[in-house]
């Protein structure tokens, strides 16, 4: 693992535990002012700009201090010399989520790039599959 991959891993990580912890600043600071995020809710055509993302977690913290859980099960880091991609499947539900489709995961992808020789996350993209389609 080249240690850009590592620095990604940690950022990514860190992040996730923001999440967790609903520590808004920390779950904002490895972003471009100019990121994009497609989220499960809505709005289908996404979040544009660092202010959008930040309006959007308030109501996903107050669902997870209700009890749910938002944990990484497995983190994959492709790195370049200025870009970067990571997917990773998180736990993300609650109990009784977890309960009734026990092999629920949420899908995460991010896209990165280095600037002044620090990562930030540019694209952030969040989805649960279908379970109303055959599986595959």
């Amino acid at each position: 693992m080249s240690d850009d991959e590592k620095k990604i891993r940690v950022l990514i990580e860190r992040w996730a535990a923001a999440v967790h912890a609903g520590d808004l600043d920390a779950v904002l600071a490895d972003h471009s002012d100019d990121i994009v995020m497609f989220d499960v809710p809505r709005p289908d055509e996404g979040l544009r700009g660092i202010d959008a993302y930040r309006a959007a977690w308030p109501a996903f913290f107050e669902w997870q201090a209700q009890g749910a859980t938002f944990e990484i099960v497995s983190l994959d880091v492709t790195a370049g010399t200025d870009v970067a991609f990571a997917h990773a499947l998180l736990l993300c539900g609650t109990a009784e989520d977890f309960a009734e489709n026990p092999a629920r995961r949420l899908r995460l992808t991010l896209g990165l790039r280095k600037q002044n020789g620090r990562w930030t996350v540019t694209h952030e993209h969040h989805s649960f599959p279908d379970t109303t389609l055959p599986a595959v």
